[in-house]
């Protein structure tokens, strides 16, 4: 047996230990050390091996985001501890000097999957230095330069193609992500008269006001991709031109009609880099770092004392739609994570929701500006469900990825396992930024 001391350092009016070195059930009171008004201690004789545990602070659960941390099977994150029968020093501080005895290179919190005895895998994750992180980049770089952007067409799929003179309420349901705004919706009669084009060039009316001259869509060049072209030019264009698709086009050689083949994106590169790689990740080893110690993503400030470039936009189920609708432009954000009055996640609010309250006609039976979020979640999630997904920091970019490859799925939510606090957002344009840049 070994003397073990935990230590809690962050505050509390009462502190208990729990850990699976008592099967979860005994309580262990935590003291304040003398002289400190935020630090909790306890020492507790336990055997070698890893055990598991974590802190109850004033009734809510806590695990010390700067020691090691690991995902149980029921999905549960907790803090780990390895101890050596030759450990001499009570001490369950995992500080850079001690911890390098017991797990040197590896990082402080991470992730680990599931295994077949304890419910974890034991070899923990090690953390890549910026010169491995560019060995992974260049080898994704010579996969995606090597595949062709025909790899992505699927055996069996449909491909629409619009006229730009038809109705917009034949085109309505195709053209579901394009509809936007706080401006109120057309009636039946105006979706019978206006076309495609006249909408498009609303659309480019609306993003001038908030963003400044564009070029109008008249004027405008098609970006396309070839069957022949790289995944790695494909996807720089579409990070380059902020654009979600683009077409694959084939010109017969006899110069006849060009030929629509497939609309590439995103998701459908990131399922390709998950295929390649799903049983040789150590070839890659930045898809086994957790997304918590990479630098991509939008992330509230208190989380971890993260520096994001870009401010996390919320809103809370109390808030009126007019107030969403006005955020997703202003703020250019494709969604916004929708809180409860505590800071926990309820859903996510998006763009596409927006076309998919007008096919309900809620437009039409509520106002703008009575409407709260909580009543609009309400509405979609009738007609809707997964409509988010989350994610924690301990999971894995390949994880993200993996999840990111449904078409459908734009962005992960990043939450406290725990309290389901907001901790940040990432979307595919975020992972592709980080993999390319």
């Amino acid at each position: 047996m070994v003397l073990i001391t935990f230590t809690w350092r962050y505050g509390g009016s009462q502190v208990f230990l729990y850990g699976s070195f008592n099967g979860w059930t005994d309580q262990l009171l935590m003291s304040l050390l003398e002289g400190s008004a935020t630090v909790f201690q306890r020492i507790i004789d336990l055997p070698p091996g890893y055990h598991q545990y974590k802190f109850l602070i004033d009734g809510t659960w806590q695990v010390d985001q700067e020691q090691l941390c690991v995902q149980d099977e029921y999905g549960a994150i907790n803090n780990l501890i390895f101890v050596k029968e030759s450990d001499s020093t009570p001490s369950a501080l995992l500080r850079e000097d001690t911890q390098s005895k017991l797990v040197s290179g590896f990082v402080r919190s991470m992730h680990l999957e599931a295994s077949s005895s304890l419910g974890l895998q034991l070899e923990p994750v090690m953390q890549l230095s910026a010169n491995e992180i560019d060995v992974s980049r260049r080898r994704l770089f010579m996969l995606l330069s090597s595949s062709r952007a025909d790899e992505l067409i699927p055996n069996s799929g449909k491909v629409f193609a619009l006229d730009s003179e038809v109705a917009v309420k034949q085109a309505f349901h195709i053209m579901y992500e394009q509809l936007h705004g706080s401006h109120s919706m057309l009636t039946n009669d105006e979706l019978e008269r206006h076309t495609v084009s006249a909408w498009k060039y609303r659309k480019f009316q609306l993003h001038a006001e908030v963003s400044g001259p564009m070029i109008p869509p008249n004027r405008r060049v098609l970006l396309q991709a070839g069957p022949d072209d790289s995944l790695k030019d494909v996807a720089l264009l579409l990070l380059h031109n902020k654009i979600s698709a683009v077409p694959l086009l084939h010109s017969p050689e006899d110069e006849s009609c060009v030929q629509l083949l497939h609309t590439a994106c995103l998701a459908g590169i990131s399922q390709h880099i998950c295929r390649h790689f799903r049983h040789s990740l150590e070839y890659l080893p930045l898809l086994k770092q957790p997304v918590g110690n990479l630098p991509l993503g939008t992330w509230a400030r208190e989380v971890g004392g993260r520096a994001s470039s870009r401010v996390l936009l919320t809103l809370y189920s109390r808030d009126l739609l007019s107030s969403a609708l006005k955020l997703l432009i202003e703020g250019q954000v494709s969604s916004i994570p929708i809180l409860d009055d505590d800071g926990a996640l309820v859903n996510v609010y998006s763009r596409s929701d927006v076309t998919s309250l007008a096919r309900g006609n809620v437009y039409a039976r509520f106002r703008l500006d009575q409407m709260t979020m909580a009543q609009v979640l309400e509405v979609l999630d009738e007609a809707s469900r997964d409509r988010c997904r989350t994610c924690t920091r301990f999971d894995s970019l390949y994880k993200i990825m993996e999840l990111l490859s449904d078409p459908i799925v734009r962005r992960i939510v990043v939450i406290d396992p725990n309290s389901r606090q907001l901790e940040g957002i990432i979307s595919l344009r975020d992972v592709f930024n980080l993999l390319l840049s």
